[in-house]
């Protein structure tokens, strides 16, 4: 079993004095390049947590770290529902991956990554077809 490692180096947004002081959803949804919509629904999804003083949100260094998990396990192609379950089975939010996960999400990345290539290359013939159209309609020879 491996151990995904995410972003602990990560500064504050308010500088070191406020790395323990929770933070609002706005200063989270800044500082780790998400919306706050996104925010509430991992909430809503109990993915996360945070604290609430009345109507506002606090996120404590906890929930900030099980944020970048999140983001972490996001970022290598897991769906909500599988980092739900990974995070279920750990109490530090870390990840923790068998080999039989990481090979069979490389394998799902590589064949997005395939499928992507393919729109990339259908869509440069399609504008190439507009360019050569666009050129023949104005009458200028195409190379």
């Amino acid at each position: 079993m491996a151990r995904v490692a995410h972003d602990t180096q990560r500064q504050s947004p308010l500088g070191d004095f406020a790395a323990d002081r929770p933070l609002t959803i706005g200063e989270v949804a800044q500082h780790y390049g998400v919306t706050l919509r996104t925010l509430r629904f991992y909430e809503a999804k109990r993915l996360l947590t945070p604290h609430r003083h009345g109507a506002t949100r606090l996120y404590r260094s906890s929930d900030r770290k099980r944020l970048n998990t999140i983001l972490t396990a996001r970022r290598l192609g897991f769906t909500l529902a599988e980092i739900k379950h990974l995070l279920s089975k750990t109490n530090d939010d870390v990840l923790q991956l068998t080999r039989e996960q990481c090979v069979k999400q490389i394998k799902l990345l590589e064949q997005q990554k395939r499928s992507i290539e393919t729109a990339i290359s259908e869509l440069r013939e399609i504008h190439t077809a507009f360019y050569r159209r666009l050129l023949e309609e104005t009458g200028e020879p195409t190379h």
